[in-house]
């Protein structure tokens, strides 16, 4: 199938009611409000299509652009590809699902996303903290850079309330994600949540709240399952 045949199988599946519950999260239009288990009965379909999701992506709908993340072959994925996702991403849920999934699951998330993390402008940072968070949750520790990591853990620590609002978000994510996927580094995510207290952003007319990192990490120890990796950042 074509992505302008995908399009038109989607648009009679959007939902207004859908639409006005995601734009509240910050999806801009056009989208159509196709609900994801819809996109996932697609996805089951197609499988993976490296082209497929290029194209897609480049419909510039929301719909389509996270059924791209779904469908896209990650290890095909070059850095081009996905620096020029950021730079045609049109709003923050694009970076911290789509982009981040897939960027994750690429021989080069881990590049990409330092490269990501220093840009000014809201969007691309978020989806280099977003890369870093999906990346520790499905990748064995012995083959992440511990060090670094740590650092990057004590950066949040020291400027997080600096940053523009859905960074701060996406840097609250990555320590959880530290915390919770990273054992070695447990004691040091719960350091940098120590030092950045209470995290505020504006979630919009939602009743979403920013989860207290050390709180949620403190969860995951009392269930025992600190460590535990996914097999896919995609959900």
């Amino acid at each position: 199938m074509t992505a302008a045949e995908i399009v038109e199988e989607l648009r009679p599946l959007g939902r207004e009611s859908y639409v006005n519950i995601i734009r509240k999260h910050g999806v801009t239009d056009p989208v159509f409000g196709v609900k994801v288990e819809e996109l996932k009965k697609i996805q089951k379909r197609i499988k993976t299509d490296y082209r497929l999701a290029l194209d897609l992506y480049d419909t510039g709908i929301y719909d389509a652009m996270y059924l791209a993340g779904l469908v896209a072959d990650d290890m095909k994925m070059t850095k081009k590809d996905l620096r020029g996702w950021v730079k045609k991403a049109p709003c923050a849920p694009v970076a911290e699902y789509t982009i981040a999934w897939v960027a994750a699951g690429s021989p080069h998330g881990w590049e990409l996303a330092l490269e990501w993390i220093e840009s000014d402008k809201e969007i691309p940072a978020t989806a280099g903290w977003a890369t870093l968070a999906s990346l520790v949750g499905i990748t064995a520790d012995e083959d992440l850079d511990l060090a670094a990591l740590e650092a990057l853990l004590g950066r949040v620590g020291k400027t997080i309330h600096d940053q523009p609002n859905r960074v701060r978000y996406a840097m609250n994510s990555f320590v959880i994600a530290v915390g919770c996927h990273v054992e070695p580094l447990t004691a040091a995510a719960l350091k940098a949540a120590k030092a950045m207290g209470a995290v505020s952003v504006d979630m919009g007319d939602t009743s979403c709240q920013v989860p207290a990192a050390a709180d949620y990490i403190r969860k995951v120890q009392a269930r025992g399952t600190i460590g535990r990796k996914r097999k896919t950042a995609k959900c």
